[in-house]
């Protein structure tokens, strides 16, 4: 069975930043590709960023492109996702997701469908005060 475990979350100030990991198992489990989404209260859940199972393709929503970095070890099974430059707007759930097929789709709206992915994680709390 797949699992997906996020940690890293916490309260930070605007500014600062924070390292978020998604810890994904059974060790077997491979060529996937793993995304980041985000969800604040009253909204829908949000795509942040997408990577392929090399590492070598990425993909970022605007809101983040340039403040987020996702990457990957595949030695450890754990997907990151560095946020830098917070702001309060940052503030959600982050959730990890996954889906077999480890090349990202040529389409930035298959990549950013939530509903494309199969496996999702519990979601850990990012709060960002300003």
């Amino acid at each position: 069975q797949v699992q997906l475990v996020e940690s890293g979350g916490g309260l930070v100030q605007a500014g600062d930043s924070l390292k978020l990991s998604c810890a994904v198992s059974p060790n077997n489990f491979s060529n996937h590709r793993t995304a980041w989404f985000r969800q604040a209260p009253g909204k829908e859940r949000e795509f942040v960023a997408i990577i392929s199972w090399t590492g070598a393709s990425t993909f970022y929503s605007g809101s983040v492109k340039g403040r987020f970095t996702v990457s990957r070890d595949n030695a450890k099974n754990e997907v990151y996702l560095s946020m830098n430059s917070l702001k309060a707007e940052d503030t959600a759930v982050y959730y990890c997701a996954a889906v077999l097929g480890g090349v990202l789709p040529p389409s930035a709206r298959a990549r950013s469908d939530p509903n494309k992915y199969h496996f999702w994680g519990q979601g850990t709390q990012v709060t960002v005060s300003s």
